[in-house]
């Protein structure tokens, strides 16, 4: 190891040790960390226990699939009518519309379908074990308007597809885990364009068989799946008060952990400066997009920001006088889900975040009182420390 990764390793070090016994939040950091461990623990667990239940059911698939194949293929016409009905599924989205009859090895097909599932409707018939000839009473129809039967329905994903599904089995999962790893390790010990290649290609694969997310979402480019989180809470104020405060984001770290500064910027525009995982800052600008005085308030980053925001907050008074408040969240981590995961590792979950922040703000209209853990006010017991 050379001296540039000695002091990575320990400039990587020290920081964790930064983070893990900061005065402040250490121990809830440590306890964080505790939790998020046992919890994998008995995830990892419920894990191995599916996978080997699933491996079991596929060997005994695979054995009794093997078995029927070097037996005859004459089989019974109920037998037949079962193979083909389970085969509908994947080939139409309405199989409960056909209708199958069998005789010796003969299939006979009827009932509404649509036009552009009739040809590969009669070709995956035919390729099912034991058909000898496939008969066609379909009655065609070009759009399913007005046919009772041919309304909704979804297809199932086809086998031949299923390494193209978004949701894997366990086994799936096992096999592309095992696999990433081996080729990221062929990649480490060999050097240059091939092994930078391997090395990458195979912890993507790890990745996608640890977590079960498509590629697209690990790396940020589905464009449509992101965090979403709602909350709701009541505050025991009027709704004046309640709004007037979310209006004012500048006192936004009085009562919240993690944001740090709110700028205003004019035009309702803000630039918003909170603490990420591990306690670096990140900065963002959003702005408001629709403001009604003590009914709504909706927000969004401005685009290219690095965190893409947005959120809708309704107001509505109780009869007692206090006031309903529901809270829509969502955004998009940098790094897609990814840049999601690693961040919960540091103890930035933004639901857990939400959750706190929003009791810390209750506290703070109900009592007037400032959290002990609020922003502004770490940041003053840091600046007296360091005095």
């Amino acid at each position: 190891m050379n001296k540039d990764q000695v002091f990575l390793c320990g400039l990587g070090l020290g920081a964790g040790l930064m983070y893990l016994f900061d005065p402040d939040r250490g121990r809830r950091r440590r306890a964080l960390m505790r939790d998020q461990v046992v919890h994998a623990l008995n995830a990892s667990g419920d894990a191995i226990s599916k996978t080997s239940r699933d491996l079991g059911n596929r060997a005994s698939g695979l054995a009794a699939r093997m078995s029927s194949w070097l037996q005859s293929d004459e089989v019974d016409d109920s037998v037949l009518v079962a193979r083909v009905r389970a085969r509908l599924g994947r080939l139409v989205f309405h199989p409960h519309a056909i209708e199958v009859r069998v005789h010796q090895g003969r299939v006979t097909l009827s009932g509404p379908v649509l036009a552009s599932e009739v040809n590969p409707l009669l070709k995956g018939i035919a390729s099912v074990r034991g058909v000898t000839e496939v008969e066609n009473e379909l009655q065609v129809y070009e759009q399913a308007d007005h046919i009772p039967s041919l309304q909704g329905g979804k297809r199932r994903a086809s086998g031949q597809l299923a390494w193209m599904q978004s949701n894997w089995s366990p086994t799936r999962r096992l096999l592309v885990s095992a696999a990433g790893g081996a080729l990221a390790l062929y990649g480490m010990r060999r050097r240059g364009v091939i092994g930078t290649a391997a090395e990458a290609a195979g912890l993507g694969l790890l990745v996608r068989g640890l977590t079960n997310l498509e590629m697209k979402d690990l790396i940020g480019l589905s464009g449509n799946r992101g965090i979403h989180i709602q909350k709701t809470i009541n505050i025991n104020a009027p709704v004046e008060r309640v709004f007037e405060l979310w209006t004012q984001h500048e006192n936004f770290p009085r009562f919240m952990s993690h944001v740090r500064e709110v700028t205003d910027l004019g035009d309702g525009r803000y630039r918003w400066k909170v603490a990420g995982p591990a306690g670096i800052s990140v900065e963002w600008e959003g702005m408001i997009t629709k403001q009604i005085p003590n009914q709504m308030l909706a927000w969004e980053s401005i685009p290219g920001s690095l965190i893409e925001q947005s959120g809708v907050v309704r107001f509505q008074p109780n009869e007692d006088g206090s006031t309903r408040l529901d809270v829509k969240l969502s955004y998009h981590p940098p790094a897609g889900m990814a840049g999601h995961l690693v961040a919960r590792l540091f103890g930035a979950d933004p639901k857990s975040e939400l959750d706190a922040d929003l009791l810390r703000m209750k506290a703070f209209i109900e009592t007037g009182h400032q959290p002990h853990d609020a922003a502004e006010k770490k940041a003053a017991k840091r600046e007296v420390a360091a005095s």
